[in-house]
């Protein structure tokens, strides 16, 4: 029989404690807005958790910045002058290049936010209306998205695309579709981590690859954070990882040719006039590494919340 020093019974005893009321705030906190010039803030409990970007002046909507629990920012800041490539990734997005030959994901054509709408609650939910404007100003495709956001921190996005009055061709490319930019200091350049649900390790494994979700954890500001981006099973093809040692961290199913380096595996996506895709990932932002961050349950919640 092991016995423990009184000392250390009451550390453990004390630890279970601060966990237990950990779990308790997390499963009562809400997720509230407050309507602010430009977008929407997003409020976990008391804490920021991120804000939406709706404003004229973006070529798309977006959530930035992003934060974990406690405050640390997952996401890169929108001028950060150590970071300076790449400037179209911006927080958490939802674009993707190469329909009808427009590139929406490198912003040289504009997503424009038509309607918001926000409700309070556990999760709650953020209604988007966007109008993919072609290059004579008028919309290819119009976005319905709701985004469902729940106290531990998971976001769901549920977008349909629909073809508005033309023909829309999604063509096979790299760049796309639901993104984060991770926070510098996470970077795998600099020692961050990326695990898919496979257990395959680093970029130059998971990039391109299918899986239920592929995590990507690093330290800001001397603690270990991560995002994990998880793809579902019902979407009309399986999704592929766009994940880069530099921060970039995205999935897609428009890109079968472009994410196994082979013009022949090419499959472009048509959506005639008035037809719809329904397209579903989640992201999971966590404390701890994939494995503190228990990515396998946060997966399972996903598929729970979304059937």
């Amino acid at each position: 029989m092991i016995r423990l020093l009184p000392s250390l019974m009451i550390l453990l005893a004390s630890s279970a404690v601060l966990c237990s009321n950990a779990a308790k705030a997390q499963s009562t906190d809400k997720v509230t807005f407050k309507e602010a010039d430009g977008g929407l803030a997003v409020m976990i409990g008391s804490e920021n958790f991120t804000f939406l970007h709706t404003g004229p002046e973006w070529a798309k909507p977006f959530l930035s910045p992003v934060h974990a629990a406690g405050g640390a920012v997952v996401t890169r800041p929108l001028s950060d002058p150590k970071d300076k490539d790449h400037p179209h990734h911006k927080g958490i997005w939802f674009s993707v290049d190469e329909v009808n030959e427009v590139k929406f994901w490198a912003e040289s054509g504009k997503i424009l936010n038509v309607k918001v709408e926000a409700i309070d609650g556990n999760p709650a939910q953020i209604k988007l209306k966007n109008h993919w404007l072609g290059k004579d100003e008028l919309p290819i495709l119009i976005e319905t998205t709701t985004i469902s956001i729940f106290p531990s921190r998971l976001v769901i996005y549920d977008a349909t695309l629909t073809a508005s009055g033309e023909k829309v061709t999604f063509d096979d490319t790299k760049e796309g579709l639901f993104g984060i930019r991770v926070a510098t200091t996470m970077r795998e350049v600099v020692g961050g981590i990326v695990t898919n649900a496979e257990g395959k390790k680093g970029t130059k494994e998971c990039w391109g690859q299918r899986s239920k979700w592929v995590d990507y954890s690093g330290p800001v500001d001397g603690k270990i954070y991560g995002v994990a981006i998880m793809d579902h099973p019902t979407n009309f093809r399986p999704s592929r990882y766009h994940v880069r040692d530099y921060g970039l961290f995205s999935i897609s199913p428009f890109g079968e040719g472009a994410y196994q380096n082979d013009k022949a595996l090419a499959q472009p996506f048509v959506l005639e006039p008035g037809k719809s895709a329904r397209l579903r990932y989640g992201l999971q932002v966590h404390t701890g590494d994939v494995a503190a961050g228990n990515i396998p349950a946060a997966y399972e919640k996903f598929l729970e919340a979304t059937k």
